[in-house]
């Protein structure tokens, strides 16, 4: 690119915007300013390529930004040029070819500057108006780039998947205007496309952001119009905190693993910052429907694992003690708020069974601490000690529940159908789902649910290890879980 007349200056936040940051209450300001350091980041990022690749291809945008510079500009701020740039930066320092490593896609872009769109061609969007407030944004379900966020992209729409789509989204943004304007207002400015992807059968929806593409989002088909909006906000404030992080570091030890309540493997640091930070917006908008069952479960169940979340951050920089500061601020008061005592006992049964699972999961016992429980059971004497080692399950692990399902079939008012136990669980009736889960002792799921219908505490995985070292005495599981407990 051409130098230009423009003075360059530092991007900046005041404590004042970056608590407001923290809390998810940015004002337009802060957004401005996120948005101008998304295309320092990709100026910067082009620079690199420039110096690196050495090709005609740069010379071609510089002609073109000469000629339409905000045309330009426009492309280059854009969210998939971002990962365009960082994917293309890294092949070339690791030794690929600048054809290989996709350099010409600048020559791409300078084309395409040439014959900029007209209000007559205005490509694939989603728009919608309510209340005074609206918001229209790309649907990019042809741009091969769309790839890079993580999630394989649906091949482009027909005509009727269009219209289904753009019903949801206004559906969406009805509900967020009338529940969350502040959020919606936030969601108008930051959110740049959107790009279809394809369900996962596993899942009862997937969306997702990259750290390389501020302002876009990947997800799939949305079963409602609430699903929609709760995966905007949630996506939007990855975003989000991925351009807040673009100007400071929030964590010391961000790779550091441990226990997410939004994730069956272990999450670093960041990850768990992230979770946090995408679910208080989440948290926000259940928290506007009082009347809806299941709206209550959720934002019983997500304000405490947002602030559980938030509580445990350790080895924050400055700055991320402002930041985490201000999100722990927000969610705190939500704590106290009344919550129909059977659905509380339900999301606080949620999350423990969570954590539970994840114990199950992803903590180990060693057979040396395996062979010394069965040791201490035989001889009656008190549980010795015994370390869980944390070992990573080897891949990405979205969270699955029976349980959590049947859950929301209730809450829902839908026909329940599952497992004895769970079934039992679900309806409060605990004596009866430890009769069923005592019988399933190599269930993972089922060691959990003893714990969680038994009211019991202490370590499921060393309960399971102790059981399993024991198989030849056949003990009851549910004595050994007490025990451990």
């Amino acid at each position: 690119m051409t130098p230009t007349t423009r003075t360059a200056r530092p991007h900046r936040l005041s404590d004042a915007a970056l608590s407001s940051l923290g809390a998810g209450r940015p004002d337009a300001a802060t957004l401005g300013e996120l948005r101008r350091a998304r295309l320092s980041r990709h100026l910067l990022l082009l620079r690199e390529i420039a110096v690196t690749a050495r090709t005609d291809d740069f010379g071609a945008l510089a002609a073109a930004e000469r000629a339409q510079p905000e045309r330009v500009r426009d492309l280059l701020g854009r969210p998939l040029f971002g990962v365009w740039a960082a994917r293309c930066l890294t092949a070339l320092r690791t030794g690929a070819d600048p054809g290989h490593a996709g350099v010409g896609y600048l020559s791409e872009l300078a084309a395409r500057a040439r014959t900029p769109r007209t209000r007559r061609d205005p490509g694939r969007r989603l728009a919608a108006d309510h209340d005074g407030l609206s918001i229209s944004v790309r649907l990019e379900d042809t741009d091969p780039l769309r790839a890079g966020l993580g999630l394989p992209p649906t091949p482009p729409l027909t005509a009727a998947e269009l219209t289904r789509w753009q019903e949801m989204f206004a559906a969406a943004w009805r509900l967020l205007v009338e529940r969350v304007r502040p959020d919606a207002e936030v969601l108008a400015t930051v959110l740049d496309c959107v790009v279809p992807v394809r369900p996962d059968p596993a899942a009862r929806g997937i969306s997702a952001t990259s750290a390389d593409a501020y302002g876009a989002v990947a997800i799939s088909e949305p079963a409602d119009p609430a699903a929609f909006a709760v995966g905007l906000l949630h996506e939007t404030q990855h975003s989000i905190l991925n351009a807040v992080q673009y100007l400071f570091d929030l964590l010391q030890a961000p790779d550091t693993l441990g226990y997410s309540p939004w994730r069956d493997d272990p999450r670093p640091a960041s990850g768990v910052l992230h979770g946090a930070y995408a679910y208080l917006t989440v948290t926000r908008f259940w928290r506007t429907l009082p009347g809806d069952p299941l709206a209550r479960f959720e934002f019983a169940r997500w304000r405490a694992a947002v602030a559980a979340a938030a509580e445990g951050l350790r080895d924050l920089t400055p700055a991320g003690e402002r930041f985490v500061g201000a999100l722990r601020a927000e969610v705190r008061p939500w704590l106290g708020e009344p919550v129909d005592a059977a659905i509380l006992r339900l999301a606080e049964g949620a999350n423990r069974d969570h954590r539970l699972r994840w114990r199950l999961r992803n903590l180990h016992v060693g057979p040396a601490d395996a062979a010394a429980l069965a040791s201490a059971w035989r001889r009656g004497v008190r549980l010795p000690p015994v370390t869980s080692v944390l070992r990573p399950a080897p891949r990405r692990a979205l969270e699955t529940s029976a349980r959590l399902d049947l859950t929301h079939r209730l809450l829902r008012g839908l026909p329940l159908d599952g497992a004895e136990g769970d079934l039992a669980y679900v309806r409060g009736d605990d004596a009866a789902a430890l009769r069923a889960y005592r019988k399933n002792p190599g269930d993972r799921s089922a060691w959990a649910g003893m714990f969680l219908a038994g009211g019991l505490r202490g370590a499921p995985e060393i309960a399971a290890a102790a059981h399993e070292a024991l198989r030849d005495d056949a003990p009851d599981p549910l004595a050994v879980a007490r025990w451990v407990s």
